[in-house]
């Protein structure tokens, strides 16, 4: 065979042995490549792996559902259920042991957990448990009473905690998403979702505590939920769930939330100071409505009579007067002929709750203008605040 003639089945065979290469390539990509999705059935390789679990799980669901799920994955975890242990006494004075439990929520690694005052008031020992079943003994750091925030601590020495996220309640809106996660009747690790359902309401909770400019939501929010987390689409914490209203004693959906930058102020005190910096007057007062106004010849109809002045406090040093005789009506007794107060750097102040809500967003050292009738006379003082001692 001439050299030519070779050379050229030498070449036919080299193309031959190409095209069975692809031909065996392209049946093994058709066997054993990429198939249709939808007909393709996965081989277990084994144990699957939680992710692998949740996201064939998370394909299915809807934008809203993912939303649920994500937050709750991450924030479960965070959410504590805080058990309490006291002692009261019965009508003979005989101990009688009584347990508590409520909800709250760690705000950082270290172990610091935020929760409503209630939940923890008065425990003799409180027992937190976390999301993941882990139980640890807690001590009570600090409360404002007045807006019902505790913060206590626990202990997690080398174990990592997971915290949530802080946000920012000035920037949220009526109609927001938001969840709940508590535990309503020692259901632990409960999530219940609705929307911000109105802003700036203020909810007494007794005499002398109150939520200002609460967070009202229709998540559903019964007893154990309270101390709980309320937190936004993107998992922050936007408030402290609170109280409810209802008529039964379980969830109306009309719930209240105490705005995380009232709760985020008190926890900073807590832990730089350990006390909370609250404004204080220095003034006992008495609501004076229209007929007892009438009654003591008041200048005006409504006010906050004052009643005493606390020596070298505030008030006194400013010049505000007190009573200088005492009155009786039926079986009470106050004083009468100090000044009125009608207002506080303009606000109308006409009860306690006025006052205090005034004073709740001032800081000790601020300087305020309150206006009193002495009198017949109107006159502005200028009050430098002081500090309310524990």
């Amino acid at each position: 065979m001439s050299p030519k003639k070779k050379l050229e089945s030498n070449s036919s065979r080299i193309i031959v042995v190409v095209l069975l290469l692809i031909a065996a390539a392209y049946w093994a990509g058709a066997h054993w490549g990429p198939r249709d999705p939808q007909k393709v059935q996965a081989i277990p390789l084994g144990p699957k792996s939680e992710n692998a679990s949740f996201s064939q799980r998370d394909a299915a669901l809807t934008d809203e559902e993912s939303i649920n799920v994500r937050v709750y994955r991450q924030a479960s975890p965070a959410v504590a259920n805080i058990l309490t242990k006291a002692t009261e006494y019965d009508f003979f004075m005989d101990p009688v042991p009584v347990e508590g439990a409520g909800s709250g929520f760690v705000m950082d690694t270290k172990g610091y957990i935020l929760t409503n005052n209630h939940v923890v008031e008065g425990a003799q020992t409180i027992e937190v448990v976390l999301g993941d079943q882990s139980r640890y003994s807690a001590k009570v750091v600090g409360a404002d009473a007045r807006n019902d925030v505790a913060l206590i601590k626990i202990e997690p020495k080398n174990k990592p905690l997971v915290a949530l996220p802080l946000g920012d309640s000035s920037t949220i809106q009526v109609g927001q998403k938001v969840l709940a996660i508590g535990n309503p009747f020692g259901f632990q690790s409960t999530l219940t979702t609705g929307v911000i359902s109105a802003l700036g309401r203020t909810v007494q909770t007794s005499q002398t505590t109150f939520i200002d400019e609460a967070i009202q939501t229709d998540a559903a929010i019964n007893r154990g939920n309270s101390g709980g987390p309320l937190i936004n689409s993107h998992g922050e914490v936007i408030g402290i769930n609170s109280a409810i209203y209802t008529p039964s004693g379980t969830t109306a959906g009309i719930g209240f939330a105490i705005p995380i930058n009232t709760a985020k102020r008190i926890a900073h005190d807590l832990i730089t100071d350990g006390r909370v910096h609250q404004a204080f007057l220095g003034a006992d007062t008495l609501a004076v409505g229209g007929g007892l106004a009438e009654a003591l010849d008041l200048p005006v109809q409504e006010g906050l009579l004052v009643q005493l002045v606390t020596r070298n406090g505030p008030a006194a040093t400013a010049g505000i007067r007190g009573g200088d005789r005492i009155a009786q009506a039926g079986m009470r007794r106050f004083y009468i002929g100090g000044d009125v107060i009608t207002a506080v750097d303009g606000q109308k102040v006409s009860s306690q709750l006025d006052l205090g809500l005034i004073l709740n967003k001032k800081r000790p050292g601020d300087q305020v203008t309150v206006t009193v009738y002495r009198g017949g006379k109107k006159v502005d003082i200028a009050v430098k605040l002081g500090e309310r001692e524990r």
